[in-house]
């Protein structure tokens, strides 16, 4: 059998399941997940291996109309996604009527690349609702494979495989086979932080952080860390801290253990919080925080 490789890239709005499903495809948590929207910031390649094929997935962010130069940054992805993309999968669920933004859709009415249009979260939905958004998106993306699943309780899946390698270019591997990613560790343990403060906070504050792993030092018997959770203001930095240290405590511990799994080691964990005012709409302190 003929060796396949390509890039399969993933886009759709906020909250409709596709860092769900990238995990999902991969079998290995790379992405973070949340209830909320725009969780996902940057582009994430998470990469499949097989004897026969290597799926190179990106999880990009929900598309949004630009609010912060932050935004402009994460658009930046998507659209880079839409050209570089030998198959895209273009995620929406049974809540969502159409994609709010114009513009992406219809540069993916445009592309020459295969798309498949996969309705998620069809458990939530009586099967009339479900028939009537699958007939909705044949008809918007008549050149698409439009496939009702869901991610979160592994419906229809594993047939989302079979219709991505009938697409796949014969192409040697782009990245070593033993590779589940081109993002560094620190990427991940930042990640994974950044996931533990949207699920301990409400409201805006978790728009507002960044974390930056300032130290990774890896011993026989540990791994110590120490991050930087980086706000805008100090009344940020007042919540995240929380009364008597508390609730930065609890982000600590949960993500402690998160981190344990991932790097399957005993992990010191050091957070502090740091305040760089305005910098999700300053150009220079994004690109200082790799966007």
């Amino acid at each position: 059998m003929n060796h396949k490789s390509g890039f399969v890239n993933i886009v759709g709005s906020p909250n409709v399941g596709k860092s769900t499903l990238m995990n999902r495809l991969l079998g290995e948590k790379l992405s973070i997940v949340t209830s909320k929207a725009q969780t996902t910031r940057h582009r994430i390649r998470g990469i499949l291996n097989h004897e026969n094929y290597q799926i190179v997935f990106s999880d990009t962010p929900g598309v949004v109309n630009s609010a912060y130069e932050l935004h402009d940054a994460m658009m930046k992805y998507v659209d880079t996604s839409l050209r570089d993309a030998d198959v895209l999968l273009f995620i929406t669920d049974v809540f969502e009527d159409t994609m709010n933004h114009k513009e992406t859709l219809e540069k993916i009415k445009s592309l020459k690349v295969p798309v498949i249009c996969l309705i998620n979260k069809v458990d939530l939905r009586d099967q009339d609702v479900v028939g009537d958004r699958i007939a909705y998106w044949k008809k918007e993306l008549p050149n698409a494979t439009v496939l009702p699943v869901s991610a979160l309780h592994n419906f229809n899946v594993e047939p989302i495989l079979d219709l991505i390698l009938e697409h796949l270019p014969d192409s040697p591997a782009f990245f070593d086979k033993d590779a589940i990613s081109d993002r560094p560790m620190r990427f991940f343990i930042s990640e994974i932080i950044r996931e533990k403060i949207f699920l301990n906070l409400k409201k805006e504050v978790p728009y507002a952080c960044q974390v930056e792993v300032v130290e990774y030092i890896e011993e026989p018997d540990i791994i110590r860390i120490r991050a930087n959770i980086i706000v805008e203001r100090d009344s940020q930095k007042g919540i995240i801290i929380g009364a008597k240290g508390r609730q930065l405590k609890y982000i600590g511990i949960d993500s402690r253990k998160d981190i344990e799994k991932f790097v399957d080691k005993h992990v010191f964990l050091e957070t502090f919080v740091k305040v760089d005012k305005d910098w999700r709409n300053n150009e220079w302190k994004l690109k200082k925080y790799g966007y």
